[in-house]
């Protein structure tokens, strides 16, 4: 029999749902006590999240002011998408060159996955749901994971999980974005060997996000939930 999960845990996935899902607006405080009175577990155990949340890039650990969300259009998500924009066409390409024709089924099943699943839930919820988030999280891994290099599928890993809640804000402030027709472009292109292509296209998707939180293009930059 699974465990129950620790307290830590439970208020570390509490949090982790809570800040995604909007329930925290941007720079608002985390305020561990309050979080501890709320929840009725120790300080130690919020502060413990916390610092698990901030280590994601979902939180900012403030010098003696402790947590706070983290800022639409701050540096952080520009300097995210910078790395993504570096790492992930390079990955992709050698992908391609070293994806076999396993890989190239795992592409196509994550795809057709994330392709049927809908972006947001029936409830109303404007933020995507937490099963296209995850559907996404597969196609892009699974592209990306031909590579065969386990150092930048770590690297991966971090920057996308850290990029997740400027994908959720750029979803509300930009919900016209045609990601059906992004991915099925980078799925055609890297399963027909174009390296070329395939790599650029990628690169376009990753950084229509960081474009919609700049602060000087926000209002104009299309966007939404596809990268």
């Amino acid at each position: 029999m699974t465990p129950p999960p620790s307290p830590s845990e439970r208020m570390y996935s509490w949090l982790h749902t809570a800040v995604l899902h909007g329930e925290f607006a941007p720079q608002q405080a985390l305020k561990p006590q309050e979080l501890a009175t709320r929840h009725g577990v120790s300080l130690a155990v919020v502060r413990e999240a916390l610092l698990r949340l901030a280590g994601e890039g979902l939180a900012d650990r403030l010098p003696n002011r402790g947590f706070a969300v983290p800022a639409t259009g701050a540096d952080r998500w520009q300097q995210i998408a910078e790395a993504r924009l570096t790492v992930e066409p390079a990955m992709l390409r050698l992908a391609i060159a070293r994806g076999d024709l396993e890989w190239e089924a795992r592409v196509r099943a994550a795809h057709h996955r994330l392709a049927g699943t809908p972006s947001h839930a029936r409830n109303g919820d404007p933020h995507y749901s937490d099963a296209w988030a995850e559907a996404h999280r597969t196609f892009h891994r699974t592209l990306l994971d031909g590579c065969g290099n386990d150092v930048l599928l770590e690297t991966f890993d971090r920057l996308w999980t850290a990029s997740e809640l400027a994908r959720r804000w750029s979803s509300l402030s930009n919900p016209g974005r045609d990601a059906i027709a992004e991915h099925r472009a980078i799925e055609e292109a890297a399963l027909a060997r174009d390296a070329d292509l395939a790599a650029d296209l990628l690169g376009h998707h990753v950084g229509r996000t960081a474009a919609a939180l700049s602060p000087a293009n926000g209002d104009q930059a299309e966007s939404g939930p596809a990268n």
